[in-house]
């Protein structure tokens, strides 16, 4: 029989299965609409959220928005990762700007330290150091308005302060210098100067909107620049939709995200040298906070002219922005600083420093075993970290430091919300739910350890976080040593 007869006499061959292709066509679009839907009900939340009163009147609402917010939020992170990857990218930057747009209805609702900046660039734009007098000295007198300081009224209200000497005022500690680092002054002169007279706060919130969405753009470049487009939208979204963003980077306008963007180029864009030391420098000098973020910018390195080239350019950067200020004011460029640092914005009563090592340490000994606990997981931060991963490191050591100090301002963790964004660790946003828990619920629960079990439950759950991501690991080791046995 020839081979044309008997290919005639065999079964034909299995066509492949058709459906499959429009199978996944239509998750695909079932994932984009259900995103789509999820991001207009967590935009209309945040705008209503923001217009429904302040965290002293009606801290209960606040907190109820929130809690929905962050719900909505985790619902959209999980339904845009079955989005293809342009839609994802398109999604993600929609998302992000239509928050922030939303986060610009109100004036701020849960923090006054936009305020201060805007007073403090107001000062610059005079030809005065923001360093050499406080709000309240008879100096700056000239530069008052009715916006924050209002003469009308009887002083009562969300943000209003009445010094000793009988002086209305809208900016918190009216009677000491700034705090805020050179860079930071540096972008609230900038802000009041492009700013239209008697604009009030609708710029430095703009300017917020920008930075926050300036962020998101760099951490998508970041995660298509690293090799992993797939995942680079879905990550971006732990900082584009994460609702801290819109509430303290937009609303509050909170200095904090410029230092987030200036740490996603040091880590994300550029390699261990002296262009990462300029960047985090920077990031630096707007809130001392990023300084976390050094030993995972040098994770791995063990050459000594490599280290030394990354720290001397943080320095060079430090010091050359504070430069001009020095020569202004002196020794008074560190302003309110030093007083900040050992108050730290922490309440008395129910909230403390140190809160979970509490628990466990006379109070005597928790500041000193934060202080080794911290210089240990630098070490191995540092030592042990990915170079070709440095903002792991970064989130590990920031992490572990708020979860130790316990702040009761959810703002603090901004930085760590980006580093999840580049990570894609999600564990670790626990950390800002609890700074937001703390803040917001301890006027409702006053006399309930609510630092403790909100931060003990953040710890918890990034320890949950570690072993399910860590078992996987070991199982695929495992698999991988028993391929490389040699057979017998």
């Amino acid at each position: 029989m020839s081979d044309t007869a008997a290919s005639q006499h065999q079964p034909p061959e299995p066509m492949p299965s058709q459906p499959a292709a429009p199978m996944n066509r239509t998750s695909a679009r079932i994932s984009i609409i259900v995103t789509a839907v999820l991001l207009s009900a967590l935009t209309a939340v945040v705008f209503d959220t923001v217009r429904a009163g302040d965290n002293q009147s009606n801290p209960g609402r606040l907190l109820a928005g929130y809690a929905l917010a962050w719900a909505l939020f985790a619902a959209a992170v999980c339904a845009v990762r079955k989005a293809p990857e342009r839609a994802a990218t398109g999604l993600v930057l929609a998302g992000a700007a239509a928050m922030a747009l939303a986060a610009l209805a109100a004036p701020p609702r849960t923090s006054n330290d936009m305020y201060r900046y805007a007073w403090d660039g107001r000062v610059q734009a005079a030809g005065i150091s923001p360093y050499a007098h406080p709000p309240a000295a008879p100096e700056l007198a000239k530069l008052r308005d009715q916006w924050l300081f209002p003469t009308k009224g009887s002083c009562q209200g969300w943000g209003l302060t009445r010094t000793e000497s009988g002086l209305c005022v809208r900016i918190n500690r009216p009677t000491v210098p700034t705090i805020y680092p050179p860079v930071a002054e540096g972008w609230f002169f900038a802000v009041h100067v492009l700013s239209p007279p008697d604009s009030r706060h609708k710029p430095l919130q703009a300017g917020g909107a920008v930075l926050a969405f300036g962020t998101t753009a760099a951490l998508l470049t970041v995660g298509r620049r690293r090799g992993d487009p797939r995942r680079a939208p879905a990550r971006t979204a732990l900082w584009g939709w994460c609702p801290a963003v819109p509430f303290e980077a937009v609303n509050n306008a909170h200095i904090d995200t410029l230092g987030v963007l200036l740490t996603v180029l040091a880590l994300g864009t550029a390699t261990a040298g002296a262009r990462r030391g300029a960047l985090l420098g920077a990031a630096i000098a707007v809130k001392l906070l990023p300084v976390l973020a050094l030993p995972g910018a040098l994770s791995g390195q063990r050459s000594p002219a490599r280290v030394l080239r990354l720290v001397l350019a943080v320095l060079a950067v430090v010091v050359l922005a504070y430069l001009p200020y020095v020569i202004a004011s002196g020794a008074g460029v560190l302003g309110y600083l030093p007083g900040y640092l050992q108050e730290e914005g922490y309440e008395p009563g129910d909230v403390h420093r140190f809160a979970l090592l509490r628990l466990l340490l006379p109070d005597s000994a928790a500041e000193v075993t934060v202080i080794v606990l911290l210089a240990l997981t630098a070490l191995h931060v540092w030592w042990r970290g990915d170079p070709a991963r440095p903002w792991r490191g970064a989130l590990l050591l920031t992490g572990t430091a708020l979860l130790l100090v316990s702040p009761n301002y959810p703002w603090y963790s901004l930085i760590v919300v980006g580093l999840v964004a580049l990570d894609g660790r999600w564990e670790w946003l626990t950390v800002t739910v609890a700074g937001t828990v703390l803040y917001l619920g301890g006027r409702l629960l006053p006399d309930f350890p609510l630092q403790a079990w909100a931060y003990g439950t953040a710890a918890v759950c990034v320890a949950l976080g570690a072993c399910l991501r860590a078992a996987p690991a070991r199982h695929l080791l495992d698999r991988r040593r028993v391929r490389c046995r040699p057979r017998i």
